[in-house]
């Protein structure tokens, strides 16, 4: 019996609206998912080969699997004390590290916009922070801790003083790149000081200020790593160092490639909301 033509036309659409998602989502992860798929087991391949020899000094990746298996499956375990599962450790850096970053990211564009807006702030200041960010984030520990007196504030106090001086430098340039035009606008329409912030000067600089926040949060996670390692406590720095004591290289080594994809996680994250914003800022 011959199909309805209804039937047919229903059918068509569903059938051709199929095929070109499947396509497109076969064409993105061939192009984007295959090709670091394929580094990495190239790299892990002559990875196990060069580390299987018997005069080798590190794990390889098989080896490595078997000695945390346990810290891979259970991260989340906790026997007291300093004893917890990774997930636990990266979660108590990530705490320090958010209160750290917060902090630095209010600081920076209020300083950044103060410095890109005024002359006289630009001269007086712009010296200063160009000496104070050249000093390496560990040498702040030792004054930090002297002036806090407890482990938790230094750390915070290292990941803000890290973070602060690109989020500083590329909001500043933002607010000194923003077209006159714009500010002529402002003049005519005449915006109250609020109403330029919002309105004007923020949506212009929003490229160069996502641009300081990104590089912001990669230093402060690189900082709470290192930092950890001397203030003890709870934290995938002081995981690493006390592994490291223990002579569990598998661990350190597991422990680095948690710290490195919660690197990526995080630098993905701000970038992709400084699409969005300045996204939305270009179409408006």
């Amino acid at each position: 019996m011959r199909a309805s033509p209804s039937t047919d036309s229903a059918s068509r659409p569903l059938l051709g609206g199929w095929t070109p998602n499947l396509q497109g989502i076969r064409d993105t992860l061939v192009q984007k998912l295959l090709p670091p798929v394929i580094i990495l087991a190239v790299l892990g391949a002559i990875w196990e080969i060069l580390c299987s020899s018997p005069g080798a000094t590190l794990p390889p990746p098989s080896q490595v699997l078997t000695d945390t298996w346990e810290l891979i499956v259970n991260p989340f375990y906790d026997y007291g004390g300093n004893d917890k599962g990774m997930g636990w450790q990266i979660l108590a850096s990530l705490e320090r590290v958010a209160y750290g970053y917060l902090l630095a990211v209010v600081a920076g564009i209020s300083l950044g916009v103060l410095v890109g807006q005024s002359t006289w702030a630009m001269r007086g200041l712009d010296p200063v922070f160009q000496v104070l960010r050249t000093v390496p984030p560990l040498a702040w520990l030792p004054i930090s801790l002297a002036g806090f007196q407890d482990s938790t504030p230094s750390a915070i106090f290292v990941i803000f003083i890290t973070a602060i001086w690109p989020i500083i430098i590329n909001t500043s340039v933002g607010v000194r790149n923003i077209p006159e035009d714009y500010r002529n606008v402002a003049r005519v329409i005449r915006l109250n000081g609020m109403e330029y912030f919002t309105r004007i000067m923020l949506p212009a600089a929003a490229p160069y200020i996502f641009s300081g926040l990104r590089i912001g949060v990669g230093l402060s996670w690189l900082a709470i790593v290192a930092a950890e390692m001397l203030i003890g406590g709870v934290g995938i720095g002081f995981f690493i160092w006390d592994a490291w004591n223990a002579s569990m290289i598998s661990d350190i080594v597991l422990a680095l490639i948690y710290v490195g994809i919660v690197g990526f996680i995080l630098d993905r994250m701000v970038g992709y909301i400084g699409n969005r914003v300045t996204r939305g800022t270009a179409q408006g």
